[in-house]
């Protein structure tokens, strides 16, 4: 038996498919599986390099909060639906990397008992969102809100790149994987979802990962602004 036909009797069952119709299930399939092994370190460096400098200089809580509820928003609404694991299944591990960020931003600020307290809401909040409490008429205004969270997710860091002359503490390996993995994931949304919430919602977090993607490439070698430089001297 041939690799597609095994596909096709695996996935799909005894329904009949053309081959470039299981060509691209398979694509979406091992593309959707490798972004989540990869979401399984891709915010590592950025906790590595924070743990490092055992500061949170440059990276927006706003946008990190924000960025958190759009994961968590993708998490709830994916499984609500009953969507495959594999369009996804990151969003779990990007939740649990971000609210850690979130942690260490407030944490590394001398505010770790507001590190605890944000870190103790959001758990139950998604613990909430996660159950068959939450009904499927907030998840799906959630899922399109993703839209504008995004949005503002994204301007807020770049907005912050800009006013500080550099990107601080910001990782570019996970910058980059980031912004490829919302390139795949227009793809994969699209073969295994085709939900139009999902995938403009991709389309916009490619967009913005982009701009802040070309930011770390432009300040690469720029040191912080003044301003910068006297918040770490105080």
């Amino acid at each position: 038996m041939s690799i597609l036909s095994r596909i096709r009797t695996n996935w799909l069952g005894s329904v009949e498919c053309p081959s470039v119709l299981c060509a691209k299930i398979l694509i979406s399939k091992c593309l959707g599986y490798a972004i989540i092994c990869g979401s399984c370190i891709v915010k590592v460096p950025q906790l590595i390099k924070i743990l490092k400098a055992k500061s949170g200089e440059g990276i927006s809580l706003p946008s990190v909060t924000f960025e958190l509820v759009a994961i968590s928003a993708t998490w709830a609404y994916g499984k609500g639906h009953n969507f495959p694991f594999s369009s996804y299944g990151e969003s779990i591990f990007l939740a649990i990397q971000t609210s850690i960020i979130a942690f260490l931003v407030l944490a590394f600020s001398n505010q770790l008992t507001k590190g605890l307290v944000y870190v103790a809401v959001y758990a139950g909040t998604l613990a909430f969102l996660l159950s068959p409490s939450a009904p499927m008429s907030l998840l799906a205004v959630l899922q399109g809100a993703n839209i504008v969270l995004v949005s503002f997710s994204k301007m807020i860091q770049a907005v912050s790149n800009y006013n500080n002359g550099s990107t601080g503490q910001l990782s570019v390996i996970t910058v980059y994987l980031l912004f490829l993995g919302s390139i795949a994931r227009i793809f994969t949304s699209v073969q295994e979802t085709g939900d139009m919430f999902v995938v403009i919602t991709y389309c916009v977090a490619t967009l913005f990962n982009g701009v802040i993607a070309a930011q770390m490439i432009y300040y690469w070698n720029t040191t912080p602004s003044p301003q910068e430089q006297s918040k770490k001297s105080s």
